[in-house]
């Protein structure tokens, strides 16, 4: 069996912290280089012009990419022949606190989400699945609240067809205008129950956004380009990079639909173990 000290797991989630603030996705930047070279609109260019130059900067002079350094959402893959010596959780958690205090990432998570109080570092969302073999993936992924704040979800009737499911979607992005700091990745979870659908969204934003896309995403994708929002809310054709969309079985009797969108700076970083 394969043992994993717990010291270990500290080190690898700082430095995912670090990683995941410091150096935009690859898959990002490329779509981004990719939909400025093709903007026409000259304030939509000159938007993305900025946000593709802050992202070299923030990776050459180890900056965060964004002020909103997120709440850390943690996804771990565990593989059920591994054997953690400590507490896995206990351990994340500290990695997440080492990190953010080594690259002075902004204090942004209160422990009380109604009497607030004063913020720190400590704290994250932590998704554990365990998975066949002796590996262990960690992904971070740091979401920040100014489009976290624009999730929707709704329960549809069951009876609801694709082009209701899309209607949603694309109100959802028009309700977030340009206040979630455009252009959007846009996660979407279809099925499961009500929490899994918003967790499915999550997963949805870790994919390539490059990767083979369906043809409802492209539909969706081609829908919202039409909204006019733009970079920044500048205008343009470029307001969605992608759309991702993660399914799931559900109940005969529901369609629960989940949308989670991100900023342009869609930030994750992965490790194995």
């Amino acid at each position: 069996m394969k043992i994993i000290k717990a010291e270990k797991i500290i080190k690898v989630v700082a430095d995912l912290c670090l990683k995941a603030n410091y150096v935009l996705r690859r898959d990002i930047l490329h779509k981004l280089k990719l939909v400025y070279s093709q903007e026409k609109n000259s304030r939509a260019r000159k938007a993305l012009g900025a946000i593709i130059e802050n992202a070299r900067i923030a990776a050459k002079e180890k900056l965060a990419i964004c002020q909103d350094t997120g709440l850390p959402i943690v996804f771990i893959e565990l593989g059920q022949d591994i054997r953690i010596t400590g507490d896995l959780k206990k351990a994340v958690l500290k990695g997440i606190e080492q990190g953010y205090k080594k690259g002075n990432f902004r204090e942004s998570i209160i422990n009380d989400p109604i009497a607030r109080g004063k913020s720190g570092y400590r704290g994250a969302v932590i998704h554990t699945d365990i998975v066949k073999g002796d590996k262990l993936k960690i992904t971070v992924l740091p979401k920040g609240f100014g489009c976290e704040n624009k999730s929707q979800f709704k329960m549809l009737n069951p009876t609801a067809g694709e082009d209701e499911v899309k209607k949603f979607i694309i109100q959802a992005v028009k309700t977030a205008g340009p206040d979630a700091c455009p252009p959007y990745v846009v996660g979407v979870g279809i099925g499961g129950s009500s929490d899994y659908a918003g967790f499915l969204a999550k997963v949805a934003l870790l994919k390539n956004i490059n990767a083979k896309r369906s043809k409802l995403e492209q539909d969706l994708e081609k829908e919202i380009g039409k909204s006019g929002i733009g970079p920044m809310g500048l205008g343009g054709k470029v307001t969605c990079l992608a759309v991702k969309i993660e399914s799931f079985p559900t109940h005969i009797a529901g369609l629960p639909v989940a949308v989670n969108i991100s900023c342009h700076a869609l930030r994750s970083a992965s490790a194995r173990l």
